[in-house]
C-alpha cells in the first residue's frame, strides 16, 4: 500500500465507505493518516463496578450475562438487557432498538464497557456505552475521537487508523533537521504516531505542537508569499503622480475623516508605487469605507486605467453600482455592471466596453472573474467583504491584468491579535473613528414576554412611514434546533401588522427574487422585512429603523453587531431589540455588552473570549481553507513563531525552489488549492 493509493485499498472500506470518507475530505491513504482527532477519551484504567459514581463516563470489564431480549412496555421499543459483574457488583447494561447487539456477546465471557453511569430505581445502568471484548486493543488506552459523517462511526474510524499507522515513517517530513532541532520539535513519524494512538498525555502534547506548527507554517508561507509575489511583482502598475484626488474627496456631501484621509493617503503611496498594493481596509459599520475606495476608484480613472469592484452578492454590488454611478458620472467617468442576472445583448455590450475600455469603472459579483471578462487595462482591483472571498479569488482576479493593485475591505472587525495572522497576504488599514453626528443605536436586550411591546413599538414606527428587519436564525423550523424560522416569523407579521406590506427573504430563494423583494424594501414599498442573515453584508436602507433579532442567543456578538449595522443609517434615530429565547448567565453577559458598546473591535473581542474562534472566524470565511488542527486563537504564539520561521524560509527561498523546501511548497499548494501556486 503507498500513501497517495485510494482508502479502498485499506481493509474493510469499500465503495460506499469511501464515499462517506470523500464527505470528510479523505481520498487517499495519506488523507487518512493527515485526519486529525478533534478529541481524546482516557481508557487506560477500568474503574471496579463498585467505585463507579453516578454521572461519571467510565470504563468498566466485568461477566455479561443477557438478563432479556424483548421489548420495552413504554413505546415498544426492542430492548436488550445485561447483568455486568465483577468480583465488586453488578450494572445492569441496555440497549433499544439494536438487533445486532445480541449476537455480539456470549454469556459469561469478558467484556469492557464504555459508558456513562446512571441510577435506575437504586441500581447502577449504562445505556448504549461503546463495547469490546475485553482483549480488543482498539478499544482501550488513550483514545482519539473523530469528527465524523453519516456512515462512520469511531470503531471503524479507529480500526482504519490502527491498519495504517506503520506507514507513518513513509511520509516525508517537510522540516528539515536543522529546523526540527532549532525549535525543539519531534519527528513526522513521532507525531502521527501519537496524534492518532498516544500512549502518554506529553507524547500527545508533543505530536500536537508539531502538527499545529506544520499546519501554522504552511497557512503563513503561503499568505506571505502571496502577498510579497503580488506586491513585489515585475509588472506592477504606477498610477500618476500628477493626479490629485482632492476635487474627488470634496465633491463628498460630508467631510471625511481623519481615519478616512489617513487610509486615502497609505493608499495612494501604494498606488504611485511601481510596486503591487495588497492592501486590506478594515473599519467598522458604517466608518466610511465605501468613500476611501471610490477615491482610489477615481484615481486610477484619471490616470488613465480600469477599476473593477467585486461584491459577494448581487445585492450588495448593486448598492455600490447605484451609489458611485452618479458619483463618478460628474467626474467623466463611465461605470458598469455586471452579475449572473446581466444577460443577452445588455451583457454583450457591457463585455464589449469593459474590453475595449469604455467602461472605465466595472462593479460585480463574481461574475467580474469569469473567463470571459477581459479588461482594456485594468490596475485596480477591489473586494467588498474580504470575508467572502479567499486567497485563490483575489489571485483570479489579480490574473485578469498585468499585477493590478488590490484594495480589500472588510466591516467584519478582527481583533488586532489576530488580524496578522489572518491577513497575512494583505497590508492593513484600520479606519477607527466614525463620522461625526452619527446617531448611536438604541439596544435593548428582551425577553420573549416582550415581544407585545416590542411589536406596539415596531407599529409606532411603521405609523411614522419608517421601516423594520426582523431576523432570524432559520429559514424552516427545525425538530433539533430550538428557534424561530423565518416562514414562522413571517406569517406572524402578516396577522399581526395587517395594515403594512411584510415580505420574507432568505437564502434559498433565487436570486431575482431576493433582488426584487430588496429593490422593493429600499424604495420604501415593503414595511417590514422577515429575513435571514442574507441581510448581514452591506445593505444600506436610511429609512429602516428597527432591528429585531429573534433568538439572539443563537448569534455570536460579531454577527449581531453586523446585523445591527443595518439601521441607524439615515436621520431618524434608531432601534436594535435583540429576543432571547433563554435566560442563561452568557446570554446575559451578550446582551449587556450589545447595549453597552456600538464599538466593532471591542465587541469582537468580547466575543473572542466568550466563544472562542472557532465559531466567529471559521477560517473559511476570511478566505483561509480549513485548518485541521490550528487553532487561530488558542494558538496564536505558535501562528506567530511559524510567520517568523516563514520569514526566514522566503527571504532565502522566495519560490521554494530549493529542494529542502519542495515538501513544503507541495503542501502549501493542496492547502490552498484553485489558482494558488507559487510561481505567480
Amino acid at each position: 500500500m503507498e500513501l497517495l493509493d485510494s482508502v479502498k485499498e485499506i481493509k474493510g472500506i469499500g465503495s460506499k465507505k469511501a464515499e462517506y470518507l470523500e464527505k470528510l475530505g479523505i481520498r487517499t491513504v495519506e488523507d487518512m493518516m493527515l485526519f486529525f482527532p478533534r478529541d481524546y477519551e482516557d481508557r487506560r484504567k477500568t474503574v471496579k463496578i463498585g467505585d463507579a459514581a453516578e454521572g461519571s463516563t467510565v470504563l468498566i470489564k466485568g461477566k455479561a450475562d443477557i438478563v432479556a431480549a424483548d421489548r420495552y412496555r413504554y413505546g415498544g421499543k426492542q430492548r436488550l438487557r445485561l447483568l455486568v459483574t465483577d468480583d465488586t457488583g453488578s450494572l445492569e447494561v441496555v440497549f433499544f432498538n439494536a438487533k445486532y447487539v445480541k449476537d455480539k456477546f456470549k454469556t459469561g465471557e469478558d467484556y469492557v464497557f464504555y459508558g456513562k453511569i446512571s441510577m435506575n430505581f437504586g441500581k447502577k445502568q449504562m445505556l448504549h456505552p461503546e463495547f469490546d471484548k475485553a482483549d480488543e486493543k482498539v478499544f482501550s488506552g488513550i483514545l482519539p475521537v473523530y469528527p465524523l459523517t453519516k456512515g462512520i462511526s469511531q470503531r471503524e474510524m479507529r480500526t482504519y487508523q490502527m491498519q495504517i499507522r506503520h506507514m507513518n515513517s513513509m511520509v516525508k517530513d517537510m522540516l528539515t533537521e536543522d529546523m526540527i532541532r532549532e525549535n525543539n520539535l519531534c519527528g513526522i513519524d513521532y507525531a502521527l504516531e501519537n496524534i492518532h494512538f498516544p500512549k502518554e498525555k506529553h507524547k500527545l502534547l508533543e505530536a500536537k505542537y508539531r502538527l499545529i506548527f506544520d499546519e501554522s507554517l504552511i497557512l503563513q508561507t503561503g499568505l506571505m508569499a502571496a502577498r510579497e509575489n503580488i506586491k513585489n511583482g515585475k509588472n506592477g502598475i504606477a498610477l500618476s503622480e500628477d493626479v490629485d484626488v482632492r476635487p474627488y474627496i470634496d465633491s463628498f456631501k460630508y467631510k471625511l475623516t481623519g481615519a478616512q484621509l489617513r487610509c486615502i493617503d497609505e493608499i495612494e503611496k501604494d498606488l504611485v508605487s511601481e510596486k503591487v498594493m495588497n492592501r486590506l481596509i478594515q473599519g467598522d459599520v458604517g466608518s466610511g469605507k465605501t468613500a476611501v475606495a471610490e477615491t482610489a476608484m477615481y484615481k486610477a480613472a484619471k490616470s488613465g486605467y480600469q477599476s473593477v469592484m467585486m461584491a459577494p452578492t448581487e445585492i450588495l454590488a448593486r448598492q455600490h453600482f447605484d451609489g458611485i454611478s452618479e458619483s463618478f458620472r460628474k467626474h467623466g467617468i463611465n461605470t458598469g455592471f455586471l452579475s449572473g442576472s446581466v444577460k443577452g445583448a445588455e451583457r454583450k455590450e457591457t463585455l464589449a466596453k469593459v474590453k475595449n475600455g469604455d467602461i472605465q469603472v466595472l462593479v460585480g459579483t463574481h461574475a467580474v472573474i469569469q473567463e470571459e471578462v477581459e479588461f482594456d487595462n485594468i490596475g485596480l482591483v477591489i473586494t467588498d467583504e474580504q470575508h467572502r472571498f479567499g486567497v485563490n479569488q483575489r489571485i483570479k482576479l489579480k490574473n485578469k491584468g498585468k499585477n493590478p493593485n488590490i484594495l480589500v475591505m472588510t466591516a467584519t472587525p478582527i481583533p488586532r491579535t489576530l488580524a496578522v495572522v489572518m491577513y497575512g497576504d494583505l497590508d492593513v488599514s484600520v479606519i477607527d473613528e466614525m463620522p461625526p453626528g452619527r446617531q448611536k443605536i438604541i439596544t435593548r436586550n428582551l425577553k420573549e414576554d416582550d415581544r407585545k411591546k416590542c411589536y406596539d413599538f415596531i407599529e409606532k414606527q411603521l405609523a411614522e412611514g419608517r421601516q423594520a428587519y426582523v431576523v432570524t436564525p432559520l429559514i424552516e423550523k427545525s425538530d433539533e434546533i430550538d428557534a424561530k424560522s423565518v416562514v414562522q416569523i413571517y406569517e406572524e407579521l402578516r396577522k399581526r401588522f395587517k395594515g403594512y406590506n411584510t415580505a420574507m427573504l432568505h437564502g434559498a430563494m433565487k436570486q431575482a427574487e431576493k433582488d426584487e423583494i430588496m429593490r422593493r424594501f429600499y424604495e420604501g414599498d415593503i414595511d417590514i422585512l422577515a429575513a435571514t442573515v442574507v441581510i448581514e453584508v452591506g445593505i444600506n436602507v436610511p429609512n429602516a429603523t428597527v432591528m429585531v433579532i429573534e433568538n439572539a442567543e443563537r448569534f455570536g456578538l460579531a454577527q449581531l453587531h453586523q446585523l445591527r449595522g443595518r439601521v441607524g443609517r439615515g436621520k431618524y434615530r434608531s432601534y436594535c431589540f435583540l429576543i432571547t429565547g433563554g435566560a442563561s448567565e452568557q446570554a446575559e453577559k451578550r446582551g449587556r455588552i450589545m447595549e453597552s458598546s456600538s464599538d466593532g473591535f471591542y465587541i469582537a473581542e468580547e466575543d473572542l473570549k466568550l466563544r472562542g474562534p472557532g465559531e466567529i472566524f471559521g477560517t473559511r470565511q476570511h478566505g483561509i481553507p480549513d485548518l485541521k488542527i490550528t487553532d487561530m486563537v488558542k494558538h496564536i504564539k505558535v501562528l506567530n513563531h511559524a510567520r517568523e520561521e516563514a520569514k526566514k524560509i522566503l527571504k532565502k527561498d522566495p519560490m521554494l525552489e530549493n529542494e529542502e523546501n519542495s515538501i513544503l511548497r507541495k503542501r502549501a499548494e493542496k492547502f490552498f488549492g484553485g489558482d494558488f501556486s507559487f510561481n505567480l
